[in-house]
């Protein structure tokens, strides 16, 4: 099914997404992740892309296999980085002969060891260029999605730019946002509102990523450019050699964002799980026992 008409259905819609393992052992904990994570019955997941679509058989492989033996509808990442024109058309034309029906239409990052994206010749420079490939070429039969910054993206000079960019995204064919990470829902209520403003009326989902590691979501987050608003950062600080703590404290912080976000009308929550079950199966299931006995957040 199309995520833009599981989205139309106009109830909160729950996703996970997940990254192709480089290892036998991170493979082992990817598929424990999604026998953990399944009976929660998301609406879908997606798998990511790696840099400089090094990843590539890999995504074909997990997002088929899960669409194919789990039942759950999956949501292929696509770059731009590393690939022509034909290079990704053959990928395309590979996921729909699998029965995969969803893509999230990228530029990427660049490869391990490169600081600037630079195109490959006979490709794209731009994620709204192989959104519009798409379309024109499997229009009816992939349902495209594309990434959103409520804090901008960090090679953007400003934000007015940035959503000029995202427009166009959605302009060549992208129906629904999934955006990045962020800690502060204010940040996402307002990019939302300044979406509408420019013009950008398909659904917007948040991305949840609840903390496990004071120095990884650090990092993450330099990397991203996203914040830590100061009594989130302060409280991992205090905590950053308890890792029972933080993961709590992550948990918890999640929790109350999940349920402040769907109250404020966003369409669902995508979960960015790091491949790892409990912190979101926790937050998830508290989101949905509050949901159901009409808890507020506060």
């Amino acid at each position: 099914m199309f995520i833009s008409h599981i989205l139309a259905q106009r109830r909160p819609v729950f996703s996970f997404e997940f990254f192709p393992p480089k290892s036998d052992e991170a493979a082992k904990q990817l598929e424990k992740t999604i026998a953990e994570l399944g009976p929660l019955q998301p609406d879908y997941v997606s798998v990511t892309y790696g840099a400089g679509g090094s990843t590539r058989e890999k995504t074909i492989d997990i997002v088929t296999r899960i669409k194919k033996e789990t039942g759950i509808e999956a949501m292929a990442h696509l770059t731009c980085v590393g690939s022509t024109r034909s290079d990704l058309a053959a990928v395309v034309e590979r996921l729909v002969a699998a029965g995969v029906e969803n893509v999230l239409a990228l530029r990427g990052d660049p490869p391990k060891g490169s600081a600037t994206f630079e195109v490959t010749e006979g490709g794209f420079r731009y994620a709204n260029e192989l959104a519009g490939f798409i379309r024109d070429n499997h229009d009816g039969k992939l349902c495209i999605g594309a990434a959103g910054y409520p804090e901008k993206h960090p090679e953007c000079k400003n934000f007015a730019v940035d959503l000029a960019n995202l427009k166009r995204k959605v302009d060549h064919g992208a129906q629904f946002i999934v955006t990045q990470l962020f800690f502060d829902n204010r940040r996402y209520f307002e990019f939302v509102e300044y979406a509408r403003a420019n013009g950008i009326g398909v659904p917007i989902i948040p991305g949840i990523m609840p903390i496990t590691n004071a120095n990884q979501i650090e990092k993450f987050t330099s990397d991203c450019g996203a914040t830590i608003p100061y009594p989130l950062a302060a409280a991992l600080d205090r905590h950053r050699d308890d890792g029972a703590a933080v993961l709590d404290l992550g948990i918890a912080h999640a929790t109350q964002q999940c349920l402040e976000l769907l109250q404020g009308g966003a369409p669902g929550v995508h979960f960015y799980t790091l491949n790892r079950s409990k912190a979101t199966r926790e937050v998830l299931t508290a989101v949905r026992a509050q949901m159901m006995t009409g808890v507020t957040a506060s």
